[in-house]
């Protein structure tokens, strides 16, 4: 594999080597082969066997150095001081001709000293739920980890029932998170908290290494990747639903998909995690909880710099800066070309038309395109005139308008019905829908005529109200 472990070679209390278990009967569930030849892991599929055994952790290939990544986090926001790869191995870095770096990292492996009485392993569910909507958030633009395989194992994982077990192999640019910083931060060891932000700002952002204050200049590109990540996530109608600082990647790519879903109607207050009780992650808390997670990072940070006050405007500044990214996202979503001063309460007022008459998020956006010309009564009420109104000002023709609609609003997102579907039927030995989704989301805004049925709502009896960590 040629893989490179430069987060091995840091200090000891960094991470710790873990042996990722041996399985029963690996066998080969997905591979993600645009992504291998990305990676220049494509070669690897020409045993399928091998593959398997690879990707499930039940052979090591020259070089490997398994590791588990040690981390804190705020969860929910209460600080838990040790937290860490409780079921993950990062088998090292594919160093790209370009330079860039990208780690490979399985998960449902096995033990690691992390574990806090868990099993390390993975059931299938999470497995398929991570490989598709990774994948779909991948296909619609809006920074991800990504998937690069999952494996069966052919054995039982013990949960609320017995479930066969999988292993899933996450690609991402790293996995550094907030939490990170954190660990160091509160044991006050200022030399590993150094050396990790270093690190960070070598493999992410090195631009930051000729700024007067590197350590705000870092801090500063983690913000605005935050901002813009957010602004994805809303654009789109997805939520994390788990948006702890451990889960806050400093790269700016949406990591870990436990509970998460995109909605079908809209509310703003949308919950779908069974952990989230009290709506803290909630789809319109999500900006304010980026800049929660953020003053967590600044915290730390303060023990290496006497920054405060650099570190503080950062802070009062991310506001405008999301709100900047997210009409950059959601303008052409409604046809805008260009920019009037009305545009953001243009588009509260179509968010608030979705919520009293509980449409559906994605389907309303792609309906809209078709209103720009209709001459019958208006589908979406006032709001659909004074629409066409703002449009009809352009100096553009409806037909350009329509296709930069149809362009930046997907037909196809990975609904939640249609993944729980995808895991029941692969449980009983299916893979059909798994596989469907995966080729269907590769092409969001494309019609498919062939898979039309996974752009459709679900029906009142379909529909899922909770999502689950899986672990």
């Amino acid at each position: 594999m040629n893989l490179d472990n430069s987060y091995a070679r840091l200090p000891e209390g960094f991470h710790a080597s873990v042996e990722p278990d041996v399985v029963a009967a690996p066998s080969m569930l997905a591979w993600n082969n645009d992504l291998a030849v990305e990676l220049g892991l494509d070669s690897l599929a020409e045993d399928e066997a091998e593959l398997a055994r690879i990707f499930s952790g039940a052979s090591r290939p020259a070089g490997v150095q398994p590791i588990a990544l040690a981390y804190a986090g705020h969860q929910f926001g209460h600080f838990v001081p040790q937290l860490g790869d409780g079921r993950a191995a990062l088998l090292g870095e594919v160093v790209t001709d370009a330079g860039k770096r990208y780690d490979i990292q399985l998960k449902g492996s096995g033990r690691t000293p992390y574990s806090r009485g868990g099993d390390g392993k993975s059931w299938l569910g999470p497995v398929l739920r991570e490989y598709i909507v990774s994948e779909a958030m991948h296909h619609l633009g809006i920074p991800t980890t990504r998937a690069l395989a999952a494996v069966a194992t052919g054995e039982a994982v013990y949960r609320e029932t017995v479930w066969p077990g999988a292993v899933f192999t996450r690609v991402a640019s790293s996995h550094l998170r907030v939490g990170t910083f954190e660990y160091f931060a509160a044991r006050r060891n200022t030399d590993a908290l150094k050396t990790l932000t270093e690190y960070a700002i070598d493999r992410h952002y090195p631009e930051a290494k000729s700024d007067e204050v590197p350590y705000v200049a870092f801090f500063r590109r983690v913000a605005e990747r935050q901002a813009e990540l957010v602004a994805g996530w809303m654009a789109v109608g997805f939520i994390h639903g788990v948006m702890n600082t451990d889960n806050t990647s400093i790269s700016g790519e949406t990591l870990d998909y436990g509970p998460a879903a995109y909605m079908d109607e809209f509310q703003f207050k949308k919950v779908f995690s069974s952990i989230d009780q009290h709506g803290r992650y909630a789809f319109a808390n999500q900006t304010p909880i980026a800049q929660w997670n953020l003053a967590r990072l600044a915290e730390s940070l303060l023990l290496l710099c006497d920054a405060r006050t650099d570190f503080e405007a950062i802070l009062s500044e991310f506001p405008a800066c999301y709100d900047s990214c997210y009409l950059d996202l959601m303008r052409p979503k409604l046809g805008l070309m260009d920019n009037k001063d009305g545009d953001a309460e243009l588009i509260g007022d179509w968010l608030k038309y979705l919520q009293d008459n509980a449409l559906d998020y994605t389907l309303s956006f792609r309906g809209l395109a078709t209103r720009i010309d209709a001459s019958d009564p208006a589908r979406f009420g006032e709001f659909e005139l004074r629409w066409r109104q703002r449009v009809g000002n352009q100096a553009t023709e409806s037909a350009e308008v329509v296709a930069l609609m149809n362009s930046v609003n997907p037909l196809f997102i990975p609904r939640n019905h249609r993944i729980e579907q995808a895991i029941q039927e692969a449980v009983a030995g299916d893979l059909t829908v798994f596989r469907d989704l995966n080729v269907v989301l590769a092409q969001p805004f494309a019609e498919q005529p062939e898979y039309a049925q996974y752009a459709e709502a679900p029906e009142p009896n379909e529909r899922v109200t909770q999502t689950f960590c899986g672990t």
